[in-house]
């Protein structure tokens, strides 16, 4: 259950004002959205349009290595939570939430100029898988900055609706990418949007960061990391404590992530996408309604998102948590029968029930996270737990349900994949306690570093 509201203010120190609270929940959303915006463009070009543009060479492989670029940058999401978690550490949330925008926006932007394989040959895949790099690179250190500037912003009995508002940034970032990307098929359609319709939504990426990066500009630094810095606390090398004190800790909150991302990653990571749209595949449905019931999907999972941060703090973090696992193993149960009928409508609703226990697996993280790290060290374990679960779940799912299917001949394969990360989700979930309420200020470092792990003293 969740605890009772606890002072952790220090003597002297007023709580932020409401409007500042309000400002920072406003500026996590819409940093965020546009963060993944430009992260999920990237994932449904890759099922729509890379094959064909980038890895022609390739033959009946090309879709599958399109996936797999949109799993290496997960490989790189360590570098940039590592990164992100020693300077965010030692000088401040804010800053970090601004470079890893700008970084985010120039990686899409280019990639939307770039020339294709049959222009300039080999050397255009390699600066695609570049530019994906930066991408992966910039999203391993925005999630970490923008859960804690909520949280730690945020009233101890209601973090988890403050820790929901970065968090909807990701179905925002999908529903608008997904909108984009369908509006763009329908009005440039057919080979046009081959030949240059596709470049249209990532080139859209440089007035959302114009944006994002001028309202981010504009919130107070953390509460916590301001005390800290008042106090001269700062860890000189919060990577090395992280994984010193808690290595076993991170990997378990990894796995909570690992079971809801490799889930989310069959319509984030495009793969539904190619799968209902690929002429040569079971179903060939026209792109424009699929990307439409992605569309749907996305703002169900918003939804589903935003009411699990706000139940989080009713009933507790963990109980929510197996609530959302139970709904996301019955959303895996229905999803491909229901895809697999070639109705689009029936398609839309697989997709709808699947996104109901995404959002329940993932509107409490960003609060969840947050309770279970030391303030000192606390950016480098959530933004390295977030980035290690990316690439234990969703980095290669894509890739993995590609091949699991061209294995076996059924979708089926895919549903017993999925349901088994879900399983490991819910295990993980078991594995720890409960530390909902729990003070977040410095004050409370001796608090705060007693393992939340079940199995430990």
């Amino acid at each position: 259950m969740s605890n009772p509201a606890q002072d952790e203010r220090t003597p002297g120190r007023t709580a932020p004002p409401s409007a500042d609270r309000r400002r920072v929940a406003f500026a996590t959303v819409v940093g965020t959205t546009v963060e993944w915006y430009d992260f999920f463009v990237y994932a449904s070009a890759a099922g729509l349009v890379f094959g064909k543009l980038f890895f022609s060479g390739l033959g009946a492989n090309s879709t599958l290595v399109s996936f797999a670029t949109v799993g290496v940058s997960f490989l790189f999401r360590p570098l940039g939570a590592f990164l992100a978690g020693h300077f965010g550490d030692k000088y401040g949330r804010r800053v970090v939430l601004v470079l890893t925008l700008i970084l985010m926006g120039a990686a899409t932007t280019l990639i939307g100029v770039l020339p294709t394989f049959d222009q300039i040959g080999v050397l255009a895949p390699v600066l695609l898988i570049l530019l994906r790099v930066l991408q992966g690179v910039s999203a391993g250190g925005e999630w970490g900055g923008a859960v804690l500037m909520a949280v730690e912003h945020a009233p101890p009995q209601r973090r988890g609706l403050f820790g929901a508002s970065p968090q909807i940034g990701v179905p925002l970032g999908l529903l608008l990418a997904s909108g984009v990307l369908a509006l763009t098929s329908l009005l440039v359609p057919g080979q046009a949007f081959l030949d240059w319709g596709w470049r249209i939504p990532f080139l859209l990426s440089v007035g959302l960061i114009l944006v994002g990066h001028y309202v981010r500009r504009r919130v107070e630094e953390s509460p916590v990391f301001r005390e800290i810095a008042e106090r001269r606390e700062r860890t000189r090398t919060p990577i090395i404590q992280l994984f010193r004190k808690h290595a076993v800790l991170v990997l378990v909150a990894a796995l909570v992530f690992a079971g809801n991302n490799a889930v989310g990653y069959m319509t984030t990571g495009g793969y539904i996408q190619n799968y209902a749209t690929n002429p040569k595949g079971p179903i060939g449905l026209d792109r424009g309604p699929v990307l439409w019931a992605v569309t749907a999907s996305a703002a169900t999972w918003l939804v589903s998102t935003w009411a699990a941060g706000a139940v989080s703090d009713r009933i507790g973090r963990r109980r929510t948590y197996v609530v959302g696992w139970i709904a996301q193993l019955a959303g895996v149960a229905v999803l491909f029968p229901l895809v697999d009928t070639g109705n689009i409508v029936l398609l839309a609703l697989g997709l709808i029930i699947l996104s109901v226990g995404l959002g329940f697996t993932y509107g409490q993280q960003a609060a969840f996270y947050a309770e279970l790290f030391p303030a000192s060290i606390r950016f480098s374990g959530v933004s390295i737990s977030y980035a290690l679960g990316a690439i234990l779940g969703g980095a290669f799912a894509p890739t993995i349900a590609t091949a699991l299917v061209g294995a076996t001949g059924t979708s089926l394969s895919v549903a017993v994949y999925l349901a088994g990360m879900t399983v490991v989700g819910l295990i993980a979930t078991l594995l720890l306690r409960d530390r909902s309420g729990i003070p977040l200020g410095p004050d409370h470092e001796a608090e705060q570093a007693v393992s939340p792990l079940r199995f430990s003293k």
